[in-house]
């Protein structure tokens, strides 16, 4: 069976998932920013109200993946924070300013975070050398490589995910994500022969108010609707499962 894996950042979500049918869920914070750490409580929460594996993202802002020593600081506690509150794995990206894996910092993190398991994300299409970086990570003994093979999405790097994954053998998975959906999901399993798969997919909720001023919003000019939104729907998760097979 190949496994399926949801992006989600909502307790709402991670439930769906699981009904759905999901293997594991990657939980994060501001989904807007590709993903950023998710606050305690979400994992805590998340952690009661699902049996599935459970990944939180560690990832302290948005934007590129060369970080401060602050901002290291920030995700070794993180990483702590995840471990103390029943998460299964963790989910890292660190660079160096040339575009190479950043040994010494994403090894820090990977030690505080055994014996859970440790995904490299998408970080990874943002080196300068997929197979540098790949003999990287492997050395580093991190367990999953989430990719859209260095495209926009899955679909467009499906023949480096493929080398990617026939070059890593048993070494390390090779996780596609990015652009993945139900109508494109056999056709990237069949040109990519993966055997994990990372899918984000969400519905739109109307918000619940009655009231709204419509002229006030609490985000910067990049926002999504303030009385909108975005959840996993299980009926999509579970379509996503029945292609799977």
């Amino acid at each position: 069976m190949i496994k399926l894996e949801i992006c989600i950042d909502s307790v709402e979500s991670a439930i769906a998932s699981e009904q759905g049918g999901a293997q594991r869920v990657e939980l994060c914070g501001s989904l807007i920013e590709g993903g950023t750490t998710p606050t305690a409580g979400m994992i805590a929460e998340t952690r009661e109200r699902i049996s599935i594996g459970l990944q939180v993202m560690i990832r302290p802002r948005g934007g590129d993946f060369f970080f401060t020593e602050a901002e290291h600081a920030v995700m070794r506690r993180e990483v702590k924070v995840a471990k103390d509150l029943g998460a299964n794995g963790i989910v890292i990206g660190c660079l160096n300013s040339d575009g190479t894996i950043d040994v010494e910092h994403s090894k820090a993190l990977i030690e505080l975070a055994r014996p859970l398991n440790v995904t490299f994300h998408r970080a990874f299409d943002m080196t300068r050398d997929a197979f540098e970086a790949l003999d990287t990570l492997i050395e580093l003994g991190v367990d999953r490589i989430l990719t859209s093979g260095q495209e926009p999405t899955v679909l467009e790097g499906a023949e480096l995910i493929a080398s990617l994954r026939e070059k890593a053998g048993d070494r390390v998975i090779i996780l596609p994500g990015g652009g993945v959906t139900e109508r494109n999901l056999a056709k990237i399993i069949a040109l990519t022969g993966v055997s994990e798969i990372h899918i984000g997919t969400r519905q739109p909720i109307e918000s619940g108010m009655q009231f709204r001023n419509e002229r006030v919003y609490m985000g910067g000019e990049l926002r999504p609707p303030e009385y909108l939104r975005m959840v996993a729907d299980s009926s999509d998760v579970t379509a996503l499962r029945k292609v799977l097979g």
